[in-house]
């Protein structure tokens, strides 16, 4: 099976259930010659950004083994193997980005039948047909960022649309995917996209503009090449039309630096806490989500009571939640068995939510990435580090109970929290009378029992506050916290304007006045410090931290302190994996981190190092694309990236 018979064996029978529209297992040509096709066409290309992003295990092969996320206690081989650690191996069998293999090519195929049928249906806005160019190139730079060249050609010729199964495939280079697909449709998009998206959700010049703007990065580093990391299929760091990485460079500078000055109904939030609040979903700095409702199953595209753990639910958030519900509080103050409460029930809050613990955040993030908790409001904005009583809900009649050094603790209150340094007096992890079984720590005088930065574990650690669920219809009790989120998971940000046209000033771009990378990156700092709330305090704080951000900001801007800035506003968000490859930064900033081990109380760090190698760079073609292709083992040999068996 080529990459065209795949993506006819797919095509849009996973997303029927988003579409009011007859479910179709294919398109052909006639369907794309009326009103109906061409819009539930586009409506597939909406509905198929969830069975990438929110799913969880693509998220994994975003973050795991980059320098923001390790893998945690209760992660299998999918997990493991991302992490190049030791414990496990990345194959064409257990990569997970076979899921953009195989989630992109169906919708490829269908914008390539919008696009040249469309004219023929009558009545088909140009803005409309142009939403097809920009999710044809958005799929293509998705694939040609995580594989390298792939084909352009599904059977039909290159952009053709095809609704014949072929067997065969071969593979375009990285040059011709950008040069022929990406930048052309991109711009075409641009042309003819509206201002103002036709609805809440819909794709905008702006959007557009982001996205060249971004691919025209991302191809600048790939023409330069600073690592000599390998590319395949083999090609020349040449491009086609002559132009040179830093022409790119400027590009990508120009096209962020425009949208900033005319961002159409786009701006940046007033507070961090604002842009990941799940009260303000869907707000005005999100450029592109994969949208979920708590309304209906059917445009949910999944049950609202208990998640599959299975695209199109959005489970992601799951991965980097511990099981936090092993905390126990007692009845009495002799902690008899008996008397044993869950204080931490699992519920569905933005703070707590489903646990899996398959993925943790390192030592290294929340002692570096982070380490200013005091000005900078991204670390509260980010993670879960207080867990507090919530028995009530769960119907538990008690209006007390005793947590650490048996002092009482109420509904609300702190049972566990997770401290911003590493306090003046020791921990005692040690196993009291009155600990919880979880292992966790106490300090003199406090009823919550505790964790430092450097007893952060695998198995006990922060949870990803900005991905936890939300529901306004879980009335006085727990709600539905297995069921999957309801909220939209975000794919892009208007905020990325400025770290698209920071990185391209270091790369050497002639910059406008105002707009020096230094000057850009701190609009982004002076917001982090702006605060409205205290999210783990749970109380509001009213605090303008901006002026020491940004004076704390470097005279010189360099490419690893935009990575390390990025990974203080996007992190846990998806970006890792693609920032570190694009900037060919993954060996060096990967290489090492700390964190505790997997035993109940194991509070004492270890220092894990990664191998990773040029090839690495690349994610390996699917195992399931090569087995289905009519070619011989030297020919899918040749059509895999190299280093993978």
């Amino acid at each position: 099976m080529g990459a065209s018979a795949l993506l006819v064996a797919l095509s849009l029978g996973s997303c029927s259930d988003f579409l009011e529209e007859q479910p179709r297992s294919i398109f052909t040509p006639e369907d794309f010659k009326t009103a109906n096709g061409i819009n539930g066409g586009i409506t597939s290309m909406y509905a198929h950004l969830r069975y990438i992003y929110g799913q969880a295990y693509y998220y994994n092969a975003c973050l795991t083994g980059t320098d923001e996320v390790t893998y945690a206690q209760s992660a299998d081989g999918n997990f493991r193997d991302m992490d190049f650690s030791g414990v496990g191996n990345l194959t064409s069998v257990t990569s997970r980005a076979d899921v953009v293999w195989g989630e992109t090519y169906p919708i490829i195929n269908t914008a390539s039948g919008i696009i040249e049928n469309a004219a023929l249906a009558g009545g088909i806005s140009p803005s409309l047909v142009a939403e097809a160019y920009f999710f044809r190139a958005f799929d293509y730079f998705l694939l040609v960022q995580t594989f390298g060249g792939v084909p352009l050609d599904l059977g039909s010729g290159e952009l053709k649309f095809n609704i014949s199964p072929i067997l065969t495939s071969n593979r375009n280079t990285v040059p011709e995917v950008y040069t022929k697909a990406v930048f052309p449709d991109l711009l075409k998009a641009i042309e003819d996209l509206p201002d103002v998206p036709r609805l809440t959700g819909a794709v905008t010049k702006t959007v557009a503009k982001f996205y060249l703007a971004k691919a025209y990065l991302t191809y600048a580093w790939w023409l330069e090449n600073p690592k000599n990391i390998p590319t395949y299929p083999q090609a020349d760091r040449v491009d086609p039309d002559g132009q040179t990485s830093a022409w790119y460079f400027q590009q990508a500078y120009n096209i962020a630096a425009e949208a900033i000055d005319n961002p159409g109904p786009y701006n940046l939030q007033p507070t961090y806490y604002d842009v990941n609040v799940a009260t303000n979903d869907r707000n005005s700095e999100l450029l592109l989500y994969a949208d979920h409702t708590e309304d209906s199953e059917l445009y949910n595209g999944g049950s609202l009571s208990y998640g599959s753990g299975g695209a199109p639910d959005n489970f992601a958030g799951w991965m980097m939640t511990w099981n936090y519900t092993g905390v126990t509080s007692a009845r009495r103050t002799n902690w008899a068995s008996e008397d044993l409460v869950n204080s931490v029930q699992r519920e569905a809050s933005q703070p707590l939510g489903r646990p899996w613990t398959r993925m943790a955040p390192t030592i290294n993030v929340i002692t570096e990435t982070f380490a200013d908790k005091t000005n900078d409001s991204r670390y509260d904005g980010t993670f879960t580090t207080v867990y507090r009583a919530n028995w009530d809900k769960a119907g538990v009649a008690d209006a007390t109970l005793y947590n650490a050094n048996n002092l009482p603790i109420q509904p609300g209150d702190a049972v566990l929290t997770f401290l911003n340094e590493e306090p003046s007096t020791p921990i005692d992890y040690s196993n009291s009378s009155y600990k919880s079984s979880i292992g966790v720590g106490v300090l003199p005088n406090r009823a919550d029992y505790v964790v430092s930065p450097q007893g952060i574990s695998r198995r006990v650690y922060p949870g990803l506050w900005k991905l936890g669920p939300y529901r306004t219809d879980s009335g006085t009790g727990l709600g539905q916290p297995n069921a999957a989120s309801t909220r939209p998971f975000n794919i892009a940000k208007f905020s990325e304007f400025y770290f698209v046209a920071a990185e391209a000033a270091v790369k050497g771009a002639a910059v406008q006045a105002g707009k020096s990378a230094r000057e850009l990156i701190n609009v982004i700092r002076a917001r982090a410090g702006v605060w409205r709330w205290d999210n783990n305090g749970n109380v509001e704080k009213l605090a303008d931290n901006s002026g020491a951000m940004v004076a704390a900001t470097p005279a010189q801007i360099t490419i690893d302190y935009i990575l390390a800035e990025r990974s203080r506003e996007y992190y846990g968000e998806g970006y890792r994996w693609y920032d570190l490859i694009r900037t060919q930064t993954w060996a060096d900033l990967a290489r090492t981190y700390r964190i505790g081990g997997m035993d109940v109380g194991d509070h004492t760090p270890s220092t894990f190092t990664r191998t990773i190698q040029p090839f690495h760079y690349l994610r390996p073609i699917p195992q399931g694309q090569l087995d289905a292709m009519n070619m011989t083992s030297a020919e899918k040999q040749t059509y895999q990236n190299p280093g993978y068996d």
